[in-house]
């Protein structure tokens, strides 16, 4: 390993059940948030994506934060029982999140409507929410849609495998759709089909496996000297092929410092990513593997990428486990130690992305809890840093106390490098801000662990599981 030692300082006494308090503040603060901003952000407007001065604003690029929206007040019916909120989300996505479905311009389509309209389906199943023949029909049908049109964005590559290209055109390969693929999962479940060209059936398995195991080829590093800055874990946000003849080409990058640094956000999208695929991929039959390369190769594919990005995410956060904005960002080297003790918010040289982490975190139990019958300690070090950083997360300075601040979590980050994120007066780098993808996984992170303390059933995007 290229450190001396993990750097978050794990809490190995940490238990779910311990956080059940956070948690209960976690769910008074959301409501309130959730509250707000369906005043000031109504049907129409433009879907909002982060706070400035603590007010939820839009950002045109994609629409890819609405299913937060409208996903978070499902997520707090599902953690409160709280029927008002399970009106108000499944009252928006009959309204609102339609358009989403056919999308053919995005990626994101396992944000947007796995976060609404699948949560809703799981919910039935779950038996949270009242079985109902024909709303789980229309629901059923909306997810089959959904991730036919994401496995359409197809790219070739040279040895005729494929990728899900982002929304940058058919060269882009972002790290980000690997937990989006959960739409192609859940449609395949469903038992999709993507119709090609002359009635020609497309399998939505054969693609989200060659999807994510291209992702682990060409986005997440081993270790192995593939290039002069090959660091087991380390994530680069895309990677760029020649569309003339499906070559790899170069490691890229929008939101992050650069295409040979860690976006850490890149990072955290991969770590849960992989770790939630396994947990499906468990519950595929061998057969429907075997046509994909079978699932031994599978399976040790997704958990390397899964065990390394973990570990590069604990080896280089700081000690709380709240990680800065990309690992290579040039102000760190100004900050002495950086690594070595609490991240700070409020630092002169570079923000940390608090939204980075509440994705992590999540990523971090779930393939602890994944590992856990076969890996004891090594499952034991992910599920407590995984703990230890929503802990960090659920307390100050990170979830909002401020009544009148629309966001949930704290020092989220979008686009430094575009420089979109509010710089409050007399300071220098961004922070005291939220967005939607945060508070979302801050929420999911939360359910998570509160059915752990519970020892509920699983909170998992494909369906329900005993535990």
């Amino acid at each position: 390993m290229p450190f001396d030692r993990p750097m978050i300082e794990i809490d190995e006494k940490l238990s779910p059940i311990d956080l059940l308090p956070k948690l209960e503040e976690l769910w008074a603060v959301s409501a309130n948030c959730i509250d707000s901003i369906e005043k000031s952000c109504p049907p129409g407007s433009g879907s909002p994506v982060f706070t400035v001065n603590g007010r939820y604003t839009a950002q045109g690029w994609t629409e890819w934060t609405q299913g937060f929206q409208y996903g978070s007040a499902l997520l707090q019916f599902d953690a409160t029982g709280d029927e008002r909120f399970l009106d108000l989300g499944r009252e928006r996505t009959l309204e609102v999140m339609a358009p989403h479905l056919t999308h053919v311009g995005v990626h994101d389509h396992g944000f947007n409507n796995i976060s609404t309209y699948g949560n809703l389906w799981r919910l039935m199943g779950e038996g949270r929410i009242p079985e109902n023949f024909w709303q789980r029909q229309f629901l059923e049908l909306s997810l089959k849609v959904t991730g036919a049109v994401q496995a359409a964005r197809w790219t070739v590559t040279e040895n005729g495998s494929g990728f899900i290209h982002s929304f940058n055109g058919p060269q882009s390969l972002f790290v980000d759709t690997i937990r989006t693929c959960r739409a192609l999962a859940v449609s395949h479940q469903l038992g999709h089909l993507l119709m090609g060209e002359q009635d020609q059936p497309i399998s939505l398995l054969k693609r989200l496996v060659e999807h994510a195991t291209n992702t682990a080829r060409y986005n997440v590093w081993y270790g192995e000297q593939r290039d002069a800055y090959d660091v087991r874990g380390r994530t680069s946000h895309e990677s760029v092929f020649n569309t003339n003849n499906g070559v790899f080409r170069c490691p890229s990058t929008q939101q992050g410092y650069s295409p040979h640094s860690t976006w850490t956000r890149g990072l955290a999208w991969a770590m849960l990513g992989y770790a939630e695929l396994l947990e499906w991929l468990a519950t595929q039959s061998d057969g429907a593997l075997d046509e994909c390369g079978g699932r031994s190769r599978i399976e040790a594919t997704f958990l390397k990428a899964a065990q390394a990005t973990c570990d590069f995410y604990i080896e280089t956060t700081p000690t709380c486990g709240v990680a800065y904005w990309d690992t290579g960002a040039p102000g760190l080297e100004s900050m002495e130690d950086h690594r070595g003790v609490p991240a700070d918010p409020y630092n002169r040289f570079e923000p940390v992305d608090s939204s980075a982490s509440a994705i992590a975190c999540q990523g971090l139990v779930r393939l602890g809890e994944y590992l856990r019958v076969v890996e004891a300690e090594t499952s034991q070090r992910y599920r407590q840093a995984g703990l230890t950083t929503l802990n960090t997360l659920l307390g100050k300075p990170y979830l909002s106390s401020d009544e009148d601040h629309q966001g949930l979590l704290l020092h989220s980050v979008y686009h430094r490098p575009y420089g979109w994120d509010h710089i409050p007066e007399g300071q220098s780098v961004p922070c005291g801000e939220s967005s939607m993808w945060g508070d979302y996984h801050l929420r999911e992170a939360g359910l998570y662990v509160q059915r752990l303390a519970r020892n509920e059933m699983d909170y998992r995007f494909f369906g329900p599981a005993a535990r």
